[in-house]
């Protein structure tokens, strides 16, 4: 070889040593031979040595952007999950995550926690210590919503269950309502006064009236009388036949949660007596204790 063959030779473009250096990879694949570059003490991409006018797998981050780091979990570190095993959970249920040692890069854990509720929903972190985080939904499962949660290698599945069922206690004023048995809400009330008590009992919800004209008449109290009213409601929650129900009365307001004022039905607040029209089913139960 002349001294200009050795010069194109020794000084050839990058894109031709890189062509080279590909076809002898393909050849060696299609004969069945394994191809073994020069080890490197910390290559510069996962799987493989820097190789020299060959770029990285993994580019650089662009300038002004920083690059992605993912969560590294050294030895088994693959954390439990609770609650899982498509376990059936009340409305208000935390998502535990415990890891085998110390997490000391907190938001990076974080930012590998996915949770996926069907129905969206809201929620927060909070660490226990370094071993253990917390999921937590900022109000409430809705009924019926099932959650798949995956965490550095780690699966599980739950649903919250879909029973609500309510309870008014008329001595403490309020409406308490729970989605499998952890209590989602807890309004203030005001149930039936003294000649006029809510009947004690369960009450599984019988229609769902968006307004009702409701009118003393029908149960033998003149519309002019003292004790008479003829009015309409919203957000009315049917329970009995003969007229109880749980609805929103703006008017007595100031008396719920600390008094009695209605003619035997629940006063809920308006925006309190929407949301349970809303989410309440027909069949549900309501409880009415203390009357």
């Amino acid at each position: 070889m002349d001294q200009t063959s050795r010069n194109r030779t020794d000084h050839q473009h990058p894109n031709t040593r890189i062509r080279r250096i590909a076809a002898a990879i393909l050849a060696s694949a299609s004969t069945g031979l394994l191809l073994a570059l020069p080890a490197q003490a910390e290559p510069l991409f996962p799987g493989g040595p820097e190789i020299a006018g060959i770029p990285a797998v993994v580019p650089d981050a662009p300038p002004g952007t920083t690059a992605l780091t993912p969560f590294k979990a050294y030895g088994d570190l693959t954390p439990a999950i609770q609650p899982g095993g498509n376990a059936v959970v009340g409305g208000k249920q935390i998502i535990d995550i415990t890891y085998k040692q110390p997490i000391s890069d907190r938001a990076a854990a974080e930012s590998s926690i996915v949770v996926t509720p069907s129905t969206e929903v809201a929620g927060h972190f909070n660490w226990v210590d370094d071993t253990h985080v917390q999921w937590l939904p900022d109000d409430y499962w809705p009924r019926g919503t099932t959650v798949n949660v995956s965490a550095a290698g780690a699966t599980s599945s739950f649903k919250v269950s879909d029973t609500m069922t309510s309870v008014s206690d008329a001595a403490a004023h309020n409406f308490v309502v729970k989605i499998g048995n952890d209590v989602v809400k807890e309004f203030p009330a005001s149930l039936g006064k003294k000649g006029h008590e809510t009947p004690n009992g369960d009450y599984p919800v019988i229609l769902k009236e968006k307004t009702v004209i409701m009118d003393s008449s029908t149960y033998g109290v003149p519309v002019d009388s003292k004790e008479g009213y003829k009015l309409e409601v919203w957000d009315a929650v049917r329970l009995t036949w003969s007229g109880v129900y749980v609805h929103a009365a703006p008017w007595s307001v100031d008396s719920q949660g600390n008094s009695n004022v209605s003619h035997g039905c629940i006063n809920l607040s308006p925006e309190n007596a929407a949301w349970f029209f809303d989410n309440v089913r027909v069949g549900d139960v309501v409880t009415v204790v203390n009357a």
